[in-house]
């Protein structure tokens, strides 16, 4: 057989050793020797000697109800072998944490993560508001990350001479060490997600990064799913 989808670029070659990479833009591969954590319904293909399972308390309890109330339900990979890891055609891309990084991110956005990192569940400080990034989790340790994004992600460095305003749905993550808030003030209309005559924005300031999507949240955003 011939053709464009038979080219090089499509071909999927051997991995060069174990953990997460990337196989394309919006599909992440992880050559799994030990374990690992998937969101549930992510793995489109593997192959090798693998066993899957559900996350227990443990790993649930991590996500479950972060941001959107609606939790992420996550699979356990264990074994040797390799998985091929999408989520509706999103954008896939990878975080590498080192030693003393601590990296805040919606459950929404997770696709898989190393054993190797830690995790817990944060509050958003401000008015009681239940949009999109009141709840994120906080991952740590030295380990990978892989997330989601609907389009290229824009990263905003953030300073505490120049904090970012952002809506709390466009929001992916940022670095830990930033101070946020949510705040509502009254506008003519709703400049940043907060629904008409009301902008609800979430500030962050210090010193660091906050990786935002360029698109708008839908009730059916397939990111929630």
């Amino acid at each position: 057989m011939k053709g464009d989808l038979f080219s090089g670029r499509h071909l999927v070659r051997a991995a060069t050793g174990p953990g997460m990479s990337v196989e394309n833009a919006e599909c992440l591969r992880y050559a799994v020797d030990g374990e690992m954590y998937a969101r549930r319904g992510s793995v489109v293909a593997h192959r090798g000697e693998l066993r899957f399972e559900r996350g227990g308390q443990g790993v649930g309890g991590m996500l479950k109800r972060a941001v959107t109330g609606e939790g992420l339900p996550l699979t356990v990979v264990h074994g040797q072998g390799e998985v091929w890891l999408a989520h509706g055609a999103l954008n896939c891309f990878v975080v590498e944490l080192e030693p003393g990084d601590r990296f805040t991110v919606g459950a929404r956005h997770v696709l898989c993560f190393d054993p190797s990192l830690s995790y817990g569940i944060r509050t958003v400080k401000g008015s009681g508001v239940t949009a999109g990034g009141l709840f994120s989790s906080v991952f740590s340790g030295s380990g990978r990350l892989g997330l989601l994004c609907e389009g290229d992600p824009l990263v905003i460095p953030v300073s505490a001479e120049q904090p970012v305003y952002a809506g709390p749905d466009s929001v992916i993550g940022w670095s830990e060490s930033l101070e946020t808030s949510l705040h509502r003030s009254r506008s003519r209309g709703p400049v940043l997600r907060g629904g008409s005559g009301e902008a609800v924005r979430l500030m962050l300031r210090g010193e660091g990064v906050v990786v935002v999507r360029p698109s708008r949240l839908t009730r059916r955003d397939p990111q929630q799913h």
